[in-house]
């Protein structure tokens, strides 16, 4: 038997995200209060051109007070199907049309206290198709070979976790 929610309350409305409060029945007698981050879900993608590269970026990361290195991100608009955000993320953050796109994966990002779903893509087939990128994003694109990423994701360089799952669940995939 799943948890009955007696009340559930938004205290914060954001650009990126909601905060909620939730009070549970966790059992007969028995409550909780949850704070819950309200997303509408996120994509990544494996931009792979023909030469066998993937296609990063590199990006300030305010909340980790680092220039990052990850694979191209983004957050769906509402309503916004995956496949979609997907295509569009990527012309907006690596300057690339995909000729296909192919679903590896999704994962909760943070499921103890978010909504966040994240659905990860390979992209091939890529074609320059540029799109404005988000006026609070400052972006390089780097190629880097697989085995030169899956060795950087090892080796720690590359460590949000949106990029080590996608490598890893494609470098299992894709036999790299």
């Amino acid at each position: 038997m799943l948890p009955k929610v007696l009340k559930s309350e938004t205290v914060y409305r954001g650009r990126a995200f909601n905060v909620r409060v939730d009070e549970i029945e966790i059992r007969p007698g028995q409550n909780a209060r949850l704070d819950i981050v309200e997303h509408p879900g996120a994509v990544t993608m494996l931009p792979l051109d023909h030469a066998n590269n993937l296609w990063f970026i590199r990006q300030y990361r305010h909340s980790a007070g680092e220039v990052m290195l990850e694979l191209p991100a983004g957050t769906l608009e509402p309503g916004e199907a995956p496949e979609a955000g997907a295509a569009r993320e990527l012309q907006e953050e690596i300057g690339m049309r995909a000729g296909q796109l192919e679903r590896l994966c999704g994962f909760w990002l943070a499921p103890g206290y978010s909504t966040e779903f994240m659905h990860v893509y390979l992209a091939t087939g890529l074609t320059p198709s540029q799109l404005e990128q988000d006026e609070d994003e400052i972006i390089t694109v780097e190629k880097v070979p697989v085995a030169r990423a899956l060795a950087l994701a090892e080796s720690g360089e590359v460590r949000d976790s949106k990029s080590l799952v996608s490598l890893f669940v494609a470098a299992r995939r894709l036999g790299w």
